[in-house]
């Protein structure tokens, strides 16, 4: 493995036992962080997101990740969070393609993607499968989870 090949892998490894402070650390301060649930996130924000998603899994998460590639600039990975939603406490596997771009030996762009319908349809049952494709639905999705973070942070 490569440099970062290995940054991505500690980052991952460090979520695996919940230590957003690892997970941090691989983050350029300029870190720019999009996924389908929270939308944009930058710097500071980001490992806020970490800490708080830790924090209310209350250490029942499981992570695993696999296909790690990178070179000098870019790479990627696959990787699947287990976890209950915790507004409903449903079980959610969700399944996600990440994709970095490095600079100055850390990850300075994290970009997650995965299916939010179907994301939803675990974490909200029968009101996720019928409305979790709509655009109106995701965009509560992303109103919330902007929610929870402002309030954790006010909470620090």
């Amino acid at each position: 493995m490569n440099s970062n090949e290995n940054l991505i892998a500690k980052f991952y490894s460090a979520f695996a036992v919940a230590d957003a402070k690892t997970m941090s650390e691989c983050y350029h301060q300029k870190i720019y962080f999009v996924d389908p649930a929270f939308g944009p996130l930058k710097e500071e924000e980001v490992s806020i997101m970490w800490q708080m998603l830790i924090q209310k899994s209350k250490g029942n998460i499981k992570i695993e990740f696999s296909d790690i590639k990178a070179d000098d600039f870019t790479g990627s990975a696959q990787w699947k969070a287990t976890y209950n939603y915790s507004k409903t406490n449903r079980k959610v596997i969700n399944k996600i393609s990440a994709q970095f771009v490095f600079q100055d030996g850390l990850i300075i762009k994290h970009t997650d993607s995965f299916d939010i319908w179907k994301w939803s349809k675990q974490a909200f049952g029968i009101t996720g499968y019928l409305l979790g494709w709509t655009g109106f639905f995701q965009n509560k999705i992303n109103e919330q989870a902007l929610l929870s973070l402002e309030k954790y942070q006010r909470s620090k």
